[in-house]
C-alpha cells in the first residue's frame, strides 16, 4: 500500500549544527510538526504551515511533550546491564570483581539471549535509538545481540569482544579464531536491516599483537566496518599497556601501529590523553565516547574537554554501561555538564552543546550524520518524545520554562525513561 504522510506534532527541540562552532545551534519550534513518508523527514517546522501544505497527512498528536531525536550511545557493554551498581573499585578491580565474571556468563546461549533483549528494550525504554555497542566474547552471544536488535529495530554497531591474554579463559580466544568468527559475523549482520560491525578488541592490554593484526586485517577487508577500543581510561591501566608493548611511545601508539585509528573509529573514555594523542586522533578523524558517569563512578578522572576541542577531536556522550550508571543519555548530559563545573578549565556548557553531545554529535562520531542525529529533512525519522508524569516536579518546570534553553535545561536535569512516551526509528515505532 502507498506510503501515508504523516505529520508528527510537538513541541520540537534539535541541533542541526555544532554548537560549540555555531552561535545559534539550538532550533525551537514551539508548536512544531514533523513531516514523515517513508520512514524520512520530509519537512521539519511549525505545525500550522505544514499542515496547510499538506492537507491530507494523517496527524498523531503528541502535544503536551517535547520531541527530540533519539539518543546516540556511543558506547555501551551489552552484557553488563546486570552488574550497574558495583560500587567501591576502579576499573581493573571493578571488572575482577563485577564485569569479567557476568561476561562469562554469556557462553550460556539461554541466558546470552535474555541478556540482549533486556539489553536492546533498556535501550529504547531510554530514548536511545542508536547505540555503538561492545558486544560478547563468545560468537552466539553476540549474534543473540544482533538478533534483538533486529527485532526491535535498533540502530545497533556492534561486534565480537576480541582478547587473548590477562582475561578469565572463557573469555580468551585466539588471533586465527577470531578472525574466523569475527567475518562470519561481518557477512552475516553487517548492512542488514539497522545493523552494522565494528572490530572491537576489548582493549589493548587483553588484546596482543597478534589479535591487532586480525583487527588491522578485519579493516582492509572489510572497509565499512567501524573499529572501537578502549583509550586512556585509567592511570594504572595506562601505565600496565606501556609496560605490555614496551616500543609504544603511548597507548594510542599500540592501536596506530596497526593502522586502527580512522574515520570510522571510536575510543572510549581518552580521560588522560598526552598531547601527541589528541594530535594523532585529531588528525586521523578518530572520535572519542565521553562516559561522564562511568568516569565519576570508577574515580577514573575528569575528562579534559577544552584540550579535545583545542586539538580539533571529536566527541559525543556514551553511558559505558555497566560502569555507568544506566542506559539514560540525558543523565549522561546532566553528568557532563556538572564534571566540567569542577574542572579548574573546564568547559560552560549549555543546554544546546548537551542536546548535541546526546544526539547529532554521536552521529557524527559514527559517521551517520547524514542519516541520523537531528530533524534536517531526508533524514531517518529516529526520535524520542518525552512527556513527564502529570503532577511531576519535570511537568511543572516545563510549563513554567521560559524560552526553549530553559525547557531543555529542565529536561536534561530531571528527565529519565519515566517520561519516555514514544521512540521511532525510521518512523516505526520501537517503543512502547
Amino acid at each position: 500500500m502507498p506510503d501515508t504522510p504523516q505529520l508528527v506534532r510537538s513541541t520540537i527541540l534539535h541541533t542541526p549544527r555544532n554548537p560549540f562552532t555555531s552561535p545559534h545551534a539550538l532550533e525551537h519550534f514551539p508548536d512544531g510538526a514533523l513531516l514523515l513518508s517513508a520512514g524520512l523527514i520530509q519537512a521539519t517546522g511549525d505545525y500550522a504551515t505544514l499542515r496547510a501544505a499538506h492537507p491530507d497527512a494523517e496527524v498523531h498528536d503528541l502535544r503536551g511533550g517535547v520531541l527530540l531525536p533519539g539518543f546516540i550511545d556511543t558506547h555501551v557493554h551489552f552484557p553488563q546491564g546486570r552488574i550497574i551498581g558495583g560500587l567501591g573499585a576502579g576499573l581493573l578491580d571493578w571488572l575482577n570483581l563485577f564485569a569479567l565474571p557476568e561476561e562469562v556468563r554469556m557462553a550460556q546461549p539461554d541466558y546470552a539471549r535474555a541478556v540482549a533483549t533486556e539489553f536492546v528494550h533498556a535501550l529504547a525504554a531510554h530514548g536511545t535509538t542508536t547505540a555503538l555497542v561492545f558486544g560478547s566474547h563468545f560468537h552466539a552471544a553476540t549474534q543473540s545481540l544482533f538478533d534483538a536488535a533486529s527485532a526491535r529495530g535498533l540502530r545497533i554497531v556492534s561486534g565480537l569482544v576480541l582478547s587473548d591474554r590477562l582475561l578469565p579463559e572463557p573469555l580468551l580466544t585466539t588471533a586465527d579464531r577470531a578472525y574466523r568468527e569475527s567475518r562470519a559475523l561481518i557477512e552475516r549482520f553487517h548492512g542488514r536491516d539497522s545493523l552494522g560491525y565494528a572490530v572491537t578488541p576489548r582493549f589493548a592490554l587483553s588484546a596482543s599483537e597478534p589479535i591487532l593484526e586480525v583487527c588491522q586485517t578485519l579493516l582492509r577487508e572489510f572497509p565499512s566496518v567501524w573499529f572501537q577500543t578502549h583509550l586512556n581510561e585509567n592511570p594504572q591501566e595506562i601505565a600496565d599497556v606501556l609496560q605490555a608493548f614496551p616500543w609504544a611511545p603511548d597507548y594510542l601508539s599500540a592501536y596506530t601501529c596497526y593502522g586502527l585509528a580512522t574515520p570510522r573509529s571510536v575510543f572510549a573514555h581518552n580521560v588522560h590523553p598526552a598531547e601527541a594523542e589528541l594530535a594523532t586522533l585529531s588528525a586521523s578523524g578518530s572520535s572519542v565516547s565521553h562516559c561522564p558517569c562511568s568516569n565519576a563512578f570508577l574515580g577514573s578522572g575528569l575528562f579534559p574537554m577544552r584540550r579535545h576541542l583545542a586539538a580539533g577531536v571529536r566527541f559525543a556522550l556514551g553511558t559505558d554501561v555497566g560502569a555507568g550508571t544506566g542506559f539514560g543519555m540525558l543523565k549522561e548530559a546532566l553528568q557532563c555538564y556538572l564534571m566540567q563545573r569542577l574542572l579548574p578549565d573546564g568547559v560552560p556548557l549549555t543546554p544546546a552543546h548537551l542536546l548535541y553531545l546526546a544526539t547529532r554529535a554521536g552521529a557524527e562520531a559514527l559517521g551517520l550524520e547524514a542519516q541520523t542525529g537531528d530533524f534536517t529533512p531526508g533524514k531517518s525519522a529516529d526520535f524520542v518524545h518525552l512527556r513527564p508524569p502529570e503532577g511531576s516536579v519535570l511537568a511543572s518546570a516545563l510549563v513554567r520554562a521560559e524560552g526553549p534553553e530553559r525547557l531543555l535545561a529542565a529536561l536534561i536535569t530531571l528527565g529519565g525513561a519515566e517520561s519516555v512516551r514514544e521512540v521511532r526509528v525510521r518512523g516505526q515505532v520501537v517503543f512502547p
